[in-house]
């Protein structure tokens, strides 16, 4: 292996590894809202069920 192919190969990997430090946190943030949007439409419509529980008797 040349020292050329060994460089390129250094900055190929120091390329993906600075990728993935960049898209990594946004998925997970993204992933998270997701989540806490979920509980949240999970939660009104529990709230909603136990109004109208209370109402029927």
């Amino acid at each position: 292996m040349s020292y050329f192919k060994y460089v390129a190969m250094a900055y190929a990997v120091f390329a993906l590894v600075l990728a993935w430090d960049f898209i990594a946190p946004r998925l997970q943030l993204r992933q998270q809202l997701r989540d806490a949007r979920r509980r949240a439409g999970r939660s009104r419509r529990g709230d909603a069920a136990a109004a109208d529980a209370e109402l029927t008797r």
